[in-house]
C-alpha cells in the first residue's frame, strides 16, 4: 500500500510569515508552484501554508498592493498536516472531507508536501484499486476465521478473535463505500453455529 511518503514532493519551498505577498508571488512564479509552506517561528510553533488561491481571493480581488501585505495576514495557520505513514487513499479522503488540495507531510519536522496532483500522477489506485484489494483481504480473513473455528471450536477465544479481524475489515470497507453492512460475515456464521455468539462476550 502506497503511503504519503511514497508520493510526496520532497523539495518543499518555504517562506517566512513576515515576507510580503509580492515576494511570495515571485517565489511561486520562479518555482512554478501553487503553494508555499510558511516557516515556523520556533520549534513549538506550527507550520502554515499560503496558496495562490489565498493571494487571488484575499489580495488581488480587492486591488490591494501585494507589497504592503504580509504572508502571515493571508496564510492558513495551523494548517492541516499529513503523517508520512498515512495511506494514499486516506490522504485522498482527508482532502475530500476538508476541501484542501495539498498539505505538508510532517513527522517531527517538515518532510515534504503532498497534493491532489501527486495522488493522481503517482498513486496506484488505477492499477490496484483499494476496494478490490480490500474484498480480497476480507475473503481471506473469512476463510481463515472459519478454519480456526473448525479447528479450535466455535466458542473458542481464537475463533472470536479471528471474527473480530473480519468485522474490522468489513467495517473499513463499508466506511470506504459509505454504505452500511446489512449482515456481517460473523452474523452469517452464527446462523450456522449459534453458539459462536457466546465466544464474543468479553469480560470488561
Amino acid at each position: 500500500m502506497l503511503k504519503a511518503a511514497d508520493i510526496m514532493t520532497k523539495a518543499v519551498v518555504t517562506i517566512r510569515g513576515s515576507a510580503t505577498v509580492a515576494e511570495a508571488v515571485k517565489l511561486l512564479k520562479d518555482k512554478g508552484l501553487r503553494a508555499l509552506i510558511v516557516e515556523r517561528r520556533h520549534d513549538r510553533d506550527s507550520y502554515g501554508i499560503v496558496t495562490e488561491t489565498d493571494i487571488v481571493y484575499k489580495v488581488t480581488a480587492f486591488g490591494i498592493d501585494p507589497k504592503k501585505v504580509r504572508v502571515y495576514e493571508i496564510m492558513t495557520k495551523p494548517c492541516i498536516v499529513v503523517n508520512p505513514d498515512l495511506g494514499v487513499e486516506y490522504v485522498a479522503r482527508l482532502f475530500a472531507n476538508t476541501g484542501i488540495r495539498r498539505a505538508p507531510v510532517i513527522q517531527d519536522k517538515l518532510l515534504g508536501i503532498v497534493s491532489i496532483t501527486d495522488i493522481l500522477t503517482k498513486g496506484d489506485f488505477v492499477e490496484q484499486p483499494k476496494e478490490v484489494l480490500m474484498e480480497s483481504e476480507i475473503e481471506k480473513a473469512i476463510a481463515n476465521a472459519r478454519a480456526i473455528c473448525a479447528e479450535k471450536g466455535a466458542t473458542s477465544k481464537d475463533c472470536a478473535v479471528a471474527w473480530d479481524i473480519v468485522e474490522e475489515l468489513q467495517a473499513e470497507a463499508a466506511h470506504q463505500r459509505s454504505k452500511k453492512i446489512d449482515k456481517t460475515a460473523f452474523q452469517e456464521y452464527c446462523e450456522e453455529y449459534p453458539e459462536a455468539a457466546e465466544s464474543r462476550i468479553y469480560d470488561i
